[in-house]
């Protein structure tokens, strides 16, 4: 597939993973100058119809990517060098807009790079742009974003999930091959089920948090997308470590989890997973559950079966429990964490206030849209007085609840199986409550309560050929051993390397 990519460039580039863009690199089949001209390419044509991006920097990525070529041809660029990325527009960009997909930051420019932004650029990765995002990361379909709803590749009907939602559809359309994200209670997993992509929550405190714009500050994690487990392997090399500049950030040794992923491989035999226990707790396959996605998850943990690993079945907290406990701690942090925006300091700044509370007041009511301001009010209701004790010590109690269920169950198995999501992609605009939409998260909260690593892969499709996405958890601080068990079913299917009708053309 590679041996032809030097003289004109196919139309095949955006299907080639990882690995392969780093050989061609390597092998100067083609350059990083071409790659990345290749990518903005696509957008400029196609994003249109996608609405990915908030954000295109191609005058950054064209010095970049020139970087790339001259680190490349002196022969000491680290390994990632030329390979284009997106980043989520969560995270701060030295001279960049950083919207969070809200009108409240819409003229915002930061003054410094987050560090898994640095990280990236020191890695030698190429900047394309900022993607689109639910606003402050609040929601579950991309639909909140001031700057306009996100159509997911594989039908432009439909959602593409979030709040990561414009990272998972430009990978998912071939507009860049791998992205960052952030998961505060699933907004990379969702997405990844929905556009049928792998992607990875790393641990708490796995990946800085430095210069990413807080929703719910003991919830939040970045993490990556890509087509398979080992695209993902590749991103979080370069974010993974431990970041003095962030309080949450730990001091735990950083595997090669590429090398590890590749000697797992090489090791594996006619029942590659042999050995492996996968829990599966039945209370995640109860009412609400599509009968298509159950069918299919079902298929997955048959043929994890096949591959040689056990199923052994858990107990989990019900789902109801944990979906009522994260809303209620996530908003109250949401409320503390966006009381920053006052129109004062930074931000939309209402015209003419009349005073002081007229300006708090207008600034937050224009700036912010419904979901935002009904999160904040959650939030603080659960925090004001007469009902802090009642409402949120005690959601901090089920907290510690929900992760001693998760570390009892792990004490079983290796890794948790549960489908991703309940449903499929839904239609945009579909007339859904806040409560059904909430129901979204009902299986991946309970990840960020405990503060856990968990990935979404594909591993088929329902009857409309929409993608659906299993959900594997492993212990903290095993996303390489989460990478190896997702990449031993990706070698023994396609599902992977299906590609959305965008990114066929």
């Amino acid at each position: 597939m590679m041996s032809d990519l030097s003289a004109d460039l196919p139309v095949q580039l955006h299907t080639l993973s990882v690995s392969e863009l780093v050989q061609g690199l390597q092998n100067k089949q083609f350059s990083a100058a071409e790659l990345t001209e290749y990518f903005l390419q696509r957008i400029e044509q196609q994003d249109s119809a996608v609405n990915s991006f908030i954000t295109v920097t191609p005058e950054v990525a064209r010095a970049q990517a020139k970087a790339a070529d001259t680190r490349l041809a002196a022969g000491d660029a680290p390994l990632l060098t030329g390979v284009p990325l997106a980043h989520k527009d969560i995270f701060c960009t030295q001279g960049v807009a950083t919207t969070c997909g809200s009108k409240m930051l819409k003229n915002f420019v930061a003054p410094y790079d987050a560090t898994i932004v640095a990280q990236c650029r020191e890695q030698g990765l190429v900047m394309l742009g900022k993607t689109s995002m639910d606003e402050f990361a609040m929601g579950s379909d991309n639909e909140s974003s001031y700057f306009g709803a996100v159509h997911n590749p594989w039908d432009t009907a439909r959602v593409p999930g979030g709040s990561s939602g414009g990272s998972a559809a430009a990978v998912a359309a071939g507009f860049a091959p791998i992205a960052t994200g952030s998961d505060t209670g699933g907004s990379i997993r969702q997405p990844a089920s929905f556009c049928g992509l792998t992607g990875l929550k790393p641990t708490y405190g796995r990946v800085s948090r430095y210069g990413m714009v807080a929703y719910a500050s003991s919830f939040d994690q970045a993490g990556s997308f890509g087509k398979s487990a080992q695209d993902c392997a590749y991103l979080l090399q370069a974010l993974a470590g431990f970041d003095s500049k962030d309080s949450t950030s730990v001091q735990v040794a950083v595997p090669d989890y590429i090398a590890e992923l590749q000697a797992a491989r090489q090791s594996a035999g006619d029942k590659p997973l042999a050995g492996i226990k996968i829990g599966v707790p039945s209370s995640y396959f109860t009412n609400g559950l599509s009968a298509d996605v159950e069918q299919v998850i079902r298929a997955a943990l048959k043929q994890y079966e096949d591959l040689g690993a056990t199923l052994v079945d858990i107990h989990l907290t019900d789902t109801d429990i944990t979906l009522a406990t994260y809303y209620l701690l996530a908003s109250a942090e949401a409320s503390s964490n966006l009381s920053r925006y006052d129109g004062v300091r930074y931000g939309y700044r209402c015209d003419n206030p009349a005073n002081l509370q007229d300006l708090y007041t207008r600034s937050r009511s224009e700036g912010f849209g419904n979901e935002v301001q009904r999160r904040i009010l959650m939030g603080t209701y659960a925090l004001s007085a007469g009902y802090f004790d009642a409402y949120y010590v005690k959601a901090q109690k089920v907290r510690r609840l929900v992760r001693d269920d998760f570390l009892c169950a792990l004490s079983q198995c290796d890794v948790i199986a549960t489908p991703t999501t309940p449903t499929t992609a839904y239609r945009i605009g579909e007339a859904l409550s806040p409560e059904q939409i909430y129901v979204g998260d009902v299986y991946t909260i309970g990840v960020n309560l405990a503060g856990l690593p968990a990935l979404s892969l594909p591993v088929g499709f329902d009857g409309q050929g929409l993608p659906v996405g299993l959900q594997l958890i492993g212990a903290h601080w095993q996303e390489s051993q989460l990478l190896q068990i997702a990449d031993g079913f990706q070698q023994a299917t396609d599902f992977h390397r299906q590609l959305s009708p965008i990114a066929k053309n």
